[in-house]
């Protein structure tokens, strides 16, 4: 039986992963990075990395082209720049850190743990209006809440 996590591993082979003291350095080294985070909306208005771009996971593929309503520009034109993909724990940003390299992009990695990652590295976090977020706040928002019918049977 295939499951989420065999399919995140097969998209390992072709993907680069780097963790959140890796990403930190490439900041401060490389202003032309560029951050794309794949979470839901609601997700990156409650908290995202400074300077992140926000281009959820539904509509990535499309947004990294031309002539189409989720076009973002700076994305379509970054094929040649750094990119570093981010979600909450480093799932989704391996499955679009795989599509951005089937379509093109030369220098793309994953952020491996995600934004738990980069909290538990104590790296800033803002919300939707730029605010910084304390990291004891961002630690609840992290904990998973998983309801009892999502739970594997036993």
């Amino acid at each position: 039986m295939k499951n989420f996590l065999e399919l995140i591993k097969k998209c390992l082979s072709d993907i680069k992963e780097i963790m959140p003291w890796d990403l930190a350095d490439r900041v401060a080294e490389n202003p032309d990075l560029l951050i794309v985070d794949v979470r839901e909306p609601d997700e990156y208005a409650a908290m995202h990395i400074p300077g992140s771009v926000h281009v959820p996971r539904g509509i990535l593929e499309s947004a990294c082209e031309w002539d189409y309503e989720e076009t973002l520009p700076e994305l379509v034109q970054a094929r040649d720049r750094e990119v570093v993909v981010v979600c909450r724990s480093g799932y989704r940003s391996v499955l679009a850190a795989h599509s951005m390299v089937v379509l093109g992009y030369s220098n793309v990695a994953s952020l491996k743990t995600g934004l738990r990652g980069w909290k538990d590295f104590e790296q800033p976090l803002v919300d939707g209006d730029g605010k910084e977020i304390d990291l004891d706040d961002a630690d609840v928002y992290f904990t998973p809440r998983l309801r009892p019918e999502q739970r594997r049977p036993k």
